[in-house]
């Protein structure tokens, strides 16, 4: 029997797609009468959760980009956040109580690992991103996008200058990788929660073995129920972090490149910049989900350019599942997927031309869109699960866990 499950995340506010899923599922477990707790690294101050019934214990810290210095200390390993989870575990674990690790990288730090050492057996860890393996959590050269052939932490690894800053920040990340692995044994490790399968051999090479490792599509709901008629419409979606990872400068610059407009959802430090830059484009800021939901049914495709292998694409997903063509970065794990079901096209972001030539051939060619539409509505479905599908599994999971079968 599961007593509880609790949810360990970096923060309670849902500003990323890791941490919107770490939300869905204590939703979703509370939903089906299970009782929940979240110990999370900020203030903790999101008052759906107190809503849904769900137990939150806040550190109340800040994450490391708005830290300074001293949260650079904190990230190696922060004592508080570590003695925030072992207080927990001393004055409420049960032999029924399951620990669920999704984002640490930001305040938690590698001190999570350490604490739940005791607990090991009855721990799940999620694989959002790379950071269980792979130092800068990207297996990628972030200033050039380029795929990372190295093993993590080999010497040529440590030398190699991968970080988008600086070396000297690569070599912090070097140096919170290895405390992480002195408190992680990836090779007795807790089962991995991988969100797409083509991360299987990313997470073997920093050594976890495959057996840990259980591939979990991310949920996903569609923006519609229905196909949206994509060759009616004309406008390019682009729908995330204002942020140089994700890419929006790239798409802008293969918009106009095209004689196209995007319309940015988001917000993010280079909202500014590219409204500058780019005033022809239309910046909608943050909006919620019924909005995106009513801004998509008038889309014709959607671009997700990261400048880094994306491990998923919880956003190409949900326009896919409502029938919009999607043009992607070629390292995205999707990429390969989207080409095959004939529901989209992969590019190099960084190359305006071949960019700007893929959004061309879709806003140019209505039957070429239309089967691209019909194609993402009809034949992606195998690419992640339903919210109710995904909690199964996570239900499973825990239940296998306590049963020492996975």
């Amino acid at each position: 029997m599961i007593d509880r499950v609790v949810i360990l995340n970096d923060i309670a506010q849902p500003k990323g797609g890791a941490t919107a899923l770490a939300l869905l599922s204590a939703y979703q477990l509370r939903a089906r009468g299970l009782a929940v707790t979240m110990l999370v690294g900020d203030a903790g101050d999101n008052p759906a959760l107190t809503q849904a019934g769900v137990e939150v214990v806040a550190l109340g810290q800040e994450r490391l980009g708005q830290a300074g210095v001293a949260g650079l200390a904190a990230g190696l390993y922060n004592r508080a956040a570590g003695a925030m989870v072992q207080r927990w575990i001393d004055a409420n674990d049960t032999p029924g109580t399951v620990y669920h690790l999704h984002g640490w990288a930001q305040i938690l730090s590698p001190a999570v690992f350490r604490a739940l050492k005791r607990v090991e057996e009855r721990v799940v860890l999620h694989a959002h991103d790379f950071f269980l393996a792979c130092p800068n959590g990207s297996y990628a050269f972030l200033r050039t996008g380029q795929v990372c052939p190295l093993t993590p932490m080999s010497p040529a690894c440590v030398s190699a200058n991968c970080d988008r800053r600086n070396y000297g920040h690569k070599l912090w990340r070097v140096a919170r990788q290895g405390v992480q692995r002195r408190f992680y044994d990836r090779h007795g490790s807790p089962p991995v929660l991988a969100i797409h399968e083509g991360m299987r051999p990313f997470l073997m090479r920093a050594g976890i073995p495959s057996a840990s490792i259980h591939a979990v599509p991310n949920p996903v709901t569609p923006w519609s129920d229905t196909r949206i008629e994509a060759e009616s419409n004309r406008q390019v979606l682009f729908v995330g972090r204002l942020e140089e990872t994700k890419g929006p400068d790239l798409a802008a610059a293969a918009a106009r490149a095209a004689g196209a407009t995007i319309t940015f959802v988001g917000d993010g430090v280079l909202r500014e910049r590219l409204q500058a830059e780019y005033p022809e484009m239309h910046f909608l800021g943050r909006r919620t989900p019924e909005q995106i939901r009513e801004i998509a049914r008038t889309a014709r495709l959607l671009v997700m350019p990261s400048r880094y292998p994306e491990p998923f694409g919880l956003v190409a997903t949900e326009a896919l599942w409502s029938g919009l063509p999607v043009v992607t970065t070629d390292t995205a794990l999707l990429a390969e997927d989207i080409v095959t079901a004939g529901a989209g096209l992969a590019v190099e972001p960084r190359d305006t031309a071949r960019f700007a030539a893929a959004l061309r051939a879709i806003l140019d060619d209505d039957d070429r869109c239309r089967a691209m539409s019909e194609a993402a509505f009809a034949g992606t479905r195998s690419l992640a699960l339903s919210p109710e599908g995904w909690t199964d599994r996570l239900i499973d999971t825990y239940r296998g866990r306590l049963a020492g079968d996975v």
